[in-house]
C-alpha cells in the first residue's frame, strides 16, 4: 500500500473512532471526512445527497445510520466501515479507475461468483438451476479470484449459486484470508444457523442478503413448503446476535402487489433487514417461465413504490433494473460487477449465461479485455435512457450481437440456449416498457 492510502487508512479509523464515541453529534460530520479524502468527483452527486439527509435527524436515513450503532455488534460495524468505505470505496475506487485508464476496459466494483451450483432447494423459475447441481469452484481457485481482484482495487465480493452455504467452512476461511473485504451473499437462509452465526460474528466481514418471495404463502410457493419459516428463524438468530443482514427481493407477475406494498417494506425492517436488494425475474434457460415476467404497469409501480419508501422507510435499497438511472444504465460486463459460475465461466452478469473466457485459463484482466467484455465496454450504454438499462430485457437483440461478434458460447451445462432464443423471450415485454420508460425518463430528465 502506498503512503497516500496508508495516511487515508490511519485518518479514516481515527474518523471512525471519533464518530462511534458519540454517533448523535458526530454523524452529520461523516461526510466532512469523506469528502476530505475522496477524489473531488467520486461519487460527487451521491456525496451531497448523502450530506442533506444525514443532517436532518429526524430523516429516515439518518435513523437508519443511527440503527447502525444500536442493531450491529460493535466490532462488526467496525469492520464493514474499514472494508467498505475505506477499502473497497474510497482505496479500492482510486485504484479501478487506474486500472481502468491504464487498461483500457471495464474493471469492476464488486464480484459476484458461485462456489458451488449445488442448492439444498428448487426454486420455481431459478436461473442457477440451468448450470446443475455437480459443478463448484475449490477453496483456491476462489481465493485466486480474490487475489487478483484485489491487484486491481476490488475489495468486495459477492456470493451466489446454487446454495453458497452449501460451502460454509471455505466461505469462513476466505473471510479470514481476506480481512480486508467485505464479502456478501445471495442465500436462501436456510443453512444459516447458531454455529455459522457465531462464525460470522468471529470474522466480522460477512453479510446475507436473504432471499424472500413475500410473506409465507408466495415464498412457499416458489422456493417450498416450510422455507418461510426457516427463513424467519434464520432472521431471528441474525438479529439477536446484532449481526447485519438484508433481503433479497425478485419481483415477477405472480408476486408484485405484495413485494412493493407498505405492509412488506415495514414486515422487512420489523424482521431485522438494513437492506434490499430488488430483481425483476429474467426468462434465462429453456425451462423458464416468460408468464412471470413483470408487466411494464408492475415495473412501474416498482419504480414508485421503491423511490417512494426511500423517502419514508429506514432501510437501504437497490432496483438492479429501475436504478440504471443512478449508474448510468447497464453495470454488467464488468463495468461494476459480473459473474463468475461454479464452472469457472467468466460471464458478463449473472443473468447473462455466455463466455469467451474461464478463470481456470485465463486471468481476470485478460478476460475482462476478451472479445466480449470488450464488447460491453464498447457498446455501453446500451440505450440513452438508463430506465432501459438491459441489452435483453429492455433492449433484446443487443446481447444477440455482442455473443455472436465475440465468438461467445452458452455456459448452462444442461441446455445450453441460443442467445436469439432468450433475447426473442422479452421482445413483448420490452416493447411494452419502453414508452413507460421513456415517460419516466422525460419526467426527470
Amino acid at each position: 500500500m502506498d503512503m497516500i492510502n496508508k495516511m487515508k487508512q490511519v485518518s479514516i479509523k481515527k474518523a471512525y473512532d471519533y464518530l462511534d464515541k458519540d454517533p448523535d453529534k458526530n454523524i452529520p460530520k461523516l461526510m466532512d471526512w469523506v469528502d476530505r479524502f475522496a477524489k473531488k468527483d467520486l461519487f460527487e452527486g451521491q456525496r451531497k445527497a448523502f450530506r442533506k439527509v444525514i443532517e436532518n435527524p429526524d430523516n429516515n436515513w439518518y435513523q437508519l445510520m443511527k440503527s447502525l450503532w444500536t442493531d450491529v455488534d460493535d466490532d462488526v460495524r467496525k469492520k464493514m466501515f474499514e472494508n467498505f468505505i475505506l477499502n473497497a470505496s474510497l482505496i479500492g475506487w482510486q485504484k479501478q479507475e487506474e486500472c481502468r485508464e491504464k487498461y483500457n476496459c471495464n474493471i469492476p466494483w464488486a464480484i459476484l461468483m458461485d462456489p458451488t451450483s449445488a442448492c439444498n432447494l428448487k426454486c420455481i423459475g431459478c436461473w442457477a438451476a440451468e448450470y446443475g447441481d455437480k459443478l463448484s469452484m475449490d477453496y483456491d481457485t476462489l481465493d485466486s479470484i480474490i487475489n487478483q481482484g484485489k491487484e486491481l482495487g476490488v475489495y468486495f465480493y459477492i456470493y451466489s449459486g446454487g446454495e453458497p452455504l452449501v460451502r460454509k467452512k471455505d466461505i469462513i476461511s476466505l473471510c479470514e484470508k481476506h480481512a480486508d473485504c467485505m464479502f456478501l451473499s445471495f442465500t436462501n437462509g436456510t443453512l444459516i444457523d447458531e454455529a455459522f452465526a457465531d462464525e460470522m460474528l468471529r470474522v466480522k466481514n460477512f453479510v446475507p442478503a436473504i432471499s424472500v418471495e413475500g410473506f409465507e404463502e408466495a415464498t412457499d410457493f416458489r422456493r417450498g413448503k416450510g422455507t418461510f419459516a426457516a427463513v424467519k428463524k434464520a432472521m431471528e438468530i441474525l438479529k439477536a446476535k446484532k449481526l447485519p443482514f438484508g433481503v433479497s427481493c425478485c419481483y415477477t407477475s405472480k408476486n408484485v402487489d405484495v413485494i412493493g406494498s407498505e405492509e412488506y417494506f415495514d414486515s422487512i425492517i420489523e424482521w431485522g433487514a438494513k437492506f434490499a436488494w430488488f430483481f425483476t425475474y429474467m426468462p434465462v434457460g429453456v425451462d423458464a417461465v416468460p408468464e412471470l415476467l413483470a408487466t411494464a404497469e408492475q415495473r412501474e409501480f416498482m419504480y414508485h413504490q421503491i423511490r417512494q419508501f426511500r423517502k419514508e422507510k429506514s432501510i437501504f435499497t437497490l432496483d438492479f433494473w429501475n436504478d440504471g438511472e443512478y449508474v448510468e444504465g447497464c453495470i454488467a460486463g464488468g463495468r461494476r460487477y459480473l459473474h463468475i459460475n461454479a464452472n469457472g465461466d467468466i460471464e458478463p452478469c449473472a443473468f447473462i449465461h455466455y463466455s469467451d473466457s474461464n478463470i481456470k485459463e485465463k486471468t481476470l484482466l485478460e478476460a475482462f479485455q476478451s472479445p466480449l467484455f470488450m464488447a460491453y465496454h464498447n457498446n455501453q450504454p446500451f440505450n440513452q435512457n438508463h430506465l432501459r438499462p438491459c441489452p435483453v430485457l429492455d433492449n433484446p437483440g443487443r446481447l444477440t450481437e455482442m455473443v455472436e461478434t465475440s465468438g461467445a458460447h452458452s455456459t448452462e451445462f444442461l441446455h445450453p440456449e441460443d442467445p436469439k432464443d432468450f433475447c426473442d423471450k422479452c421482445v413483448t415485454t420490452a416493447a411494452n416498457w419502453a414508452p413507460v420508460a421513456d415517460k419516466l425518463w422525460n419526467i426527470n430528465k
